[in-house]
């Protein structure tokens, strides 16, 4: 099976379900609470494990309550994660995350710790790094490490599945090294600079690979996902369910296309996949305690095909 590395955020995820998002200046009454972990990167980690992968995670945490129980987490499920740095004076990342009725969620992140993954600790670990068959990045770390690994994997031929989220505009260079960009409409038209309501999805894609990325991965919600590179295109439409939590499903389906890539499947079998455990994601609350298994993703599979 092909190693994957997973390389990005880590948080503890500070949950609150309530009826309707406040106004600006309004006190509301919540629903219920939870704490859970999250952090984009841990998300993908877990779910890529989860999901049959071979999967080393590297994320920066604090020696505090919140890191040293994280730690525990990914022990006791089985994912390694003992390249990831432990830092002194720094707090463990945390994000304060609303989820209404309806399914959405408003997401407020504290990088803490996080933001102590640098360059530098990237150039230390490399070679355990480029022991990967795939390199899995997000953009909840400094940018510029971001930026580091995209130069180690391109120099050595390695391949990157870049996940835009948190949206932001990206050097070209960084694209050009990327052989999967993965992004939402929002990022898509944030990297563009374009609107897709006014070019249209395929022309969106389209102005995404122009810019460099080997495949590009366009997901829209309720309507599916959009991929095409120079040899293929897929347009798979999304599962009918009943959305409780869209927490940690964008970052689900990034876990599992990379288990289902790794793993020797094509590229419809692996947004098929992906597309069926983000689908089982959103009618769980919380990131983590919402990804699925691969058993839960065969079964899910059988019965909606």
């Amino acid at each position: 099976m092909s190693k994957i590395v997973i390389i990005g955020s880590s948080n503890t995820d500070l949950i609150a379900k309530i009826k309707d998002f406040p106004k600006a200046g309004e006190t509301i009454k919540g629903v219920s609470y939870f704490q859970a972990m999250g952090g984009k990167g841990a998300n993908q980690a877990l779910a890529a494990h989860r999901l049959g992968g071979d999967v080393k995670f590297i994320t920066s945490l604090g020696k505090d309550t919140n890191g040293l129980s994280t730690l525990e987490y990914y022990k006791k499920e089985g994912l390694d994660a003992s390249l990831s740095l432990l830092v002194d004076d720094t707090p463990s990342g945390v994000a304060m995350i609303w989820v209404d009725e309806k399914g959405e969620n408003s997401i407020v992140i504290i990088s803490g710790a996080n933001e102590m993954l640098s360059s530098g600790y990237i150039h230390e670990i490399k070679k355990e790094i480029l022991k990967a068959d795939l390199i899995v990045l997000q953009m909840e770390i400094p940018y510029d490490t971001v930026k580091t690994v995209c130069d180690v994997a391109y120099e050595h031929n390695k391949r990157v599945l870049l996940n835009v989220a948190p949206a932001r505009k990206l050097n070209a260079e960084i694209i050009k090294k990327t052989h999967i960009l993965i992004v939402n409409e929002t990022e898509a038209e944030i990297i563009s600079g374009e609107r897709i309501h006014e070019i249209g999805e395929q022309a969106m894609v389209d102005n995404l690979l122009a810019l460099g990325a080997k495949s590009v991965v366009l997901t829209l919600g309720s309507k599916g996902c959009i991929m095409r590179n120079e040899s293929e295109y897929h347009k798979i439409p999304a599962f009918n369910v009943k959305s409780i939590d869209s927490t940690g499903a964008g970052d689900t389906f990034c876990g599992a296309l990379a288990a289902g890539l790794t793993e020797g499947r094509n590229w419809k079998d692996s947004l098929i996949f992906a597309s069926a455990a983000s689908a089982i994601c959103v009618t769980r609350l919380g990131a983590q305690p919402s990804i699925p298994t691969a058993d839960e993703v065969y079964d899910f599979l059988k019965k909606n095909n």
